[in-house]
C-alpha cells in the first residue's frame, strides 16, 4: 500500500492496479478499461473509475467485493473510485457495481437503484448517470486482457499499461 505521502496519483493508480489483479481473474470479466481523470494529466484527479465488461448472466457479488476494495483504498485518501459495468455481450452500459456489502431489495432506505435486487450487486441508477457511446466503444486506457493507450496519457498512466502488458506476455 502507498504511504500517506505518495502522491494521490500514484496511490490511486495502485488502488487501480489491485483492482485488476483481483477482477480479472473473476468468472465473467472479459476486459478492463481505465476512464476519468486518472487517465489525463490532471495532478489531483478525484476519484478512480474503471469500466469493466461483464457476461450478462455473471454473478456480480465478486466484482462488487472488488470494488468495495477499490473504493476502500481509495477512501483511505479521501478519494473515491466507481466501477462501471458495460455488457460484454453488445458493449452498452448497464450501471455501476452495488456499494453496498448486503445486497437486497429494501435494505438500504439509502440505496438511489429504482430497481433495486432485480440483479445483485447492480446499481442500474441510469437516471443519474449513464456513460457516452464514445467511452464505451473507445475507452482512454486498456488495461486488461490487452493494454493498450488509445490516446496520450501521462507517463504514470502509460507506465502501468506497460506493466500490464508485461504481465500479459509472460503469462503467455
Amino acid at each position: 500500500m502507498s504511504s500517506p505521502a505518495a502522491p494521490i496519483r500514484d496511490h490511486l493508480l495502485l488502488a487501480v492496479r489491485q483492482f485488476v489483479d483481483r477482477a480479472r481473474v473473476i468468472p465473467g470479466v472479459r476486459r478492463i478499461a481505465l476512464i476519468g481523470s486518472l487517465a489525463t494529466a490532471k495532478p489531483d484527479p478525484k476519484d478512480a473509475d474503471v469500466l469493466v465488461w461483464f457476461d450478462d448472466d455473471a454473478d456480480l457479488a465478486p466484482l462488487a467485493d472488488a470494488g468495495r476494495k477499490l473504493k476502500g483504498t481509495t477512501q483511505q485518501r479521501n478519494h473515491g473510485a466507481d466501477v462501471f459495468i458495460a455488457s460484454a455481450a453488445d458493449g452498452r452500459y448497464v450501471g455501476r457495481t452495488c456499494r453496498y456489502r448486503d445486497c437486497q431489495p429494501g435494505i438500504r432506505m439509502s440505496c438511489r437503484t429504482p430497481t433495486c435486487g432485480r440483479r445483485e450487486y447492480l446499481c442500474d441508477d441510469l437516471q443519474n448517470l449513464t456513460l457516452g457511446a464514445n467511452v464505451l466503444a473507445s475507452p482512454p486506457v486498456d488495461l486488461w486482457p490487452s493494454p493498450t493507450c488509445h490516446t496520450r496519457v501521462p507517463a504514470d498512466v502509460e507506465a502501468l499499461v506497460d506493466a500490464f502488458r508485461t504481465e500479459a506476455a509472460r503469462l503467455g
